[in-house]
């Protein structure tokens, strides 16, 4: 779907009526102006809340779509007198703190925000305020595993732009996370119940305030997608594990992952027994932990999950608890109907910003092959050759940046997809690399940039060279996110995706010259992985 050009998206919607011109609808608006002086006000179930325009996008920030208490289920916002603000983003949950800068704030620019246990907070985008509108709703569940990130933790997620170039509904979300979103207390007394999946129920609790409010904002609570990276990709394909969320969204985009990581019952009650150990305390003394500063109990918390993490042998982190009835182990009878999109991008952790040496496009033959041949030992000359088969266009030092684990990650979560879909399933790679520091290549979250439409916020034209070829990136990035959300199929003019439950390693190659091809690189990935 094209982007269109909609009418008087400067004014309000006292009143609207639907017309045809040339073929398509338009909204002829009364000329109600918002403004600075005059911001949208909706109501929504619990009172008003007074938005403003960023130029001609209605926002709305910092919506409490929940509260809880520590280690309790979400519950409704009660009701409010008079127009509460919406104007600020809301208080992130509280993480680890920052003591250092990240090695990739330059390229990957952050935010930090006040935190409070109090997080259960939304932002919305939209080009309407017509509850006739209908526009598909794009719900982004942020990364950062369990353990942290927010909403707004990045320049990259602003909403703002991805609604207006798609005329769609954004919305972004925080909800708890590490001890606070996946303690599992359910053994300790009925109030504990599902303590263990906090975080994942305030995600469902989030997409309810959705379905019943999402309307006054234009949106169309029939046509929700969810998308996330990272830990917001294993949040989304753990949503397809979960009963309670059916019927809340109906098409899933899992970016650079695309597994539901989980806990297992064993794991997460070891974890709740080595904390309280850890903080001196019994069974009979459980309810404590509700009053123990946050700092001690992540702590705490941390040192058990760690302690249980080598215990167990496997790569555990802080996720949501898979009790086979809250979450399941397998996926839902009503994921087969949502079409799924998972992919990763062609560096992740393996990019230049992380290794190397910076000059990636100024090495010599003799460089690139000294290189690969430290990295990969005698499967480095069959690694050239199938590299150069499947990337012709590139330069035989990408190689030396390409992330073969995730490749085999996303190809094992679309395979267990396509086992009971009814809907499509696609692939891609994000391949596109930044014209800035001698040539950056796609790093775990650069593809956001692109999908949110965001080349032209400042700080990002700084991040990726802000030139020609990023603006035509990010255009052929968010319009396949964008007619996916439309239509379930992300297929564009010029540029047609097939599934890759239809074709064999099908995927959809994102870079200067983007292309939908055969991507059988498991002959690759394997010499690369080889030990």
């Amino acid at each position: 779907m094209k982007k269109k050009k909609w009418l008087s998206r400067a004014f309000g919607v006292a009143a609207a009526a639907c017309m045809t011109v040339s073929g398509f609808s338009v909204y002829a608006e009364e000329a109600v102006v918002y403004d600075s002086m005059n911001p949208p006000i909706v109501e929504v179930e619990g009172g008003k809340l007074r938005g403003f325009m960023n130029e001609n996008t209605y926002s709305f920030l910092g919506i409490q779509y929940a509260t809880a208490e520590r280690f309790g289920q979400p519950q409704p916002v009660e009701p409010w007198e008079g127009v509460k603000d919406a104007q600020v983003y809301g208080a992130v949950c509280p993480t680890n703190k920052m003591t250092e800068v990240s090695s990739d704030e330059f390229v990957w620019p952050h935010r930090y925000y006040p935190s409070n246990e109090t997080c259960q907070y939304l932002n919305i985008w939209t080009q309407h305020l017509d509850e006739t509108a209908k526009k598909p709703v794009m719900v982004f569940l942020h990364g950062g595993a369990f353990s942290n990130g927010a909403s707004n933790e990045t320049v990259a997620y602003d909403g703002k732009n991805l609604s207006e170039f798609g005329d769609v509904v954004v919305v972004t979300l925080n909800h708890r996370l590490n001890v606070l979103g996946c303690l599992n207390l359910s053994e300790y007394g009925e109030e504990y119940e599902n303590s263990g999946n906090t975080g994942m129920a305030d995600i469902v609790a989030a997409l309810e305030w959705i379905q019943d409010n999402i309307e006054q904002f234009g949106g169309d609570p029939g046509n929700v997608t969810i998308f996330g990276q990272s830990g917001g990709s294993g949040k989304v394909v753990t949503l397809m594990h979960m009963p309670e969320a059916e019927g809340l969204f109906h098409k899933a985009i899992a970016e650079s992952s695309g597994t539901a990581s989980v806990l297992l019952e064993e794991e997460s009650l070891k974890i709740t027994e080595l904390t309280l150990e850890n903080l001196g305390l019994d069974e009979s003394e459980v309810d404590q932990l509700k009053e123990i500063p946050y700092e001690d109990l992540l702590e705490a918390a941390d040192a058990a999950l760690a302690t249980v993490k080598e215990e167990v042998g496997r790569n555990i982190s802080w996720r949501p608890l898979q009790d086979n009835e809250y979450v399941m182990e397998e996926y839902c009878d009503f994921a087969a109907e949502i079409p799924f999109i998972a992919g990763t991008n062609f560096s992740e952790r393996s990019s230049t910003v992380f290794i190397g040496d910076g000059r990636k496009n100024e090495w010599s033959e003799e460089e690139t092959y000294a290189n690969l041949t430290e990295m990969y030992g005698e499967n480095a000359d069959e690694i050239i050759e199938e590299f150069n088969r499947l990337f012709p266009e590139k330069k035989t030092a990408d190689a030396y940046f390409y992330a073969p684990s995730y490749r085999n990650n996303v190809r094992s979560a679309l395979e267990n997809k396509i086992e009971s879909a009814t809907a499509p399933v696609y692939n891609y790679l994000f391949a596109f690399e930044a014209p800035v520091n001698g040539g950056v290549t796609p790093f775990h979250c650069a593809e956001l940039i692109y999908v949110f439409h965001n080349v032209e916020l400042p700080e990002l034209t700084i991040a990726t060279g802000g030139t020609q070829e990023c603006l035509d990136m990010q255009d052929v990035v968010a319009q396949a996110w964008v007619n996916f959300a439309y239509t379930g199929d992300p297929s564009q003019e010029g540029l047609e995706w097939k599934p890759y439950s239809e074709v064999e390693n099908g995927t959809m190659v994102f870079d200067v010259n983007s292309q939908f091809k055969v991507l059988d690189d498991q002959k690759m990935v394997d010499l690369m992985t080889a030990k």
